[in-house]
């Protein structure tokens, strides 16, 4: 891990999305002037694109990437030292098809991505934030179900996990209250193998919490 905390920034450049950070000073300007992502021209192909939505350590986008190479992926991920950190597994697996986004996902979603231009989002370990004054920045609203709903196309899938029982039921539950992502039970390890999970699936896995996971399709 120290190890590839040491790539210079330009090595990993190639990797990273320009976008406004909400600590950021110029925050409330810099949103009012989003700039649209084009896929083909960030990624240079035409391959089908998938988002994760806080990537934390970026274990399943480098696994990924480097399993799927027919596929583009997009991380967006608000802490920049687990950007750094995941640019530079990135870079010394020389993995290529994914990108990574320094900014709030429910802005750059909203803002920067085109409705029905996304195969799959994936959601994995969200923070709860149970307490009435941390409801801000919860992730999973409806305003966030219906933005995810808007950018997927056609049969594209909203991959959800938690280990957190009542959120996992209070997701499925507003997801379910819009007609435009129908819940698809799932058989067996959704992830495609161990090699595809999350660092927090790993270890939750390791201490023997139950996971909880669901997929919808639009």
């Amino acid at each position: 891990m120290a190890r590839v905390r040491r790539w210079p920034i330009e090595a990993l450049a190639p990797y990273l999305v320009e976008a406004p950070h909400p600590r950021s000073p110029r925050w409330r300007a810099l949103m009012q002037t989003p700039r649209p992502l084009d896929w083909p021209t960030l990624f240079g192909n035409q391959r089908p694109v998938e988002i994760e939505v806080g990537f934390g350590k970026g274990r399943f986008l480098v696994h990924a990437g480097s399993a799927r190479p027919e596929v583009n992926f997009l991380g967006i991920e608000i802490e920049r030292p687990y950007v750094l950190l995941t640019a530079a597994r990135l870079a010394k697996e020389r993995v290529g098809n994914v990108r990574l986004a320094c900014t709030d996902a429910r802005w750059l979603l909203k803002e920067c991505v085109a409705g029905a231009s996304v195969q799959a989002l994936h959601v994995y370990f969200p923070d709860p934030w149970w307490k009435h004054r941390h409801q801000k920045r919860k992730l999973l609203t409806p305003e966030f179900a219906m933005q995810c709903a808007r950018v997927l196309v056609p049969g594209g899938k909203l991959h959800f996990v938690t280990d957190v029982s009542a959120y996992f039921d209070e997701t499925c539950a507003l997801l379910a209250q819009q007609n435009l992502l129908k819940r698809v039970d799932q058989i067996g390890n959704a992830t495609g193998g161990d090699a595809l999970l999350t660092h927090f699936e790993r270890k939750y896995r390791a201490e023997g919490r139950a996971i909880h996971r669901a997929r919808f399709v639009k």
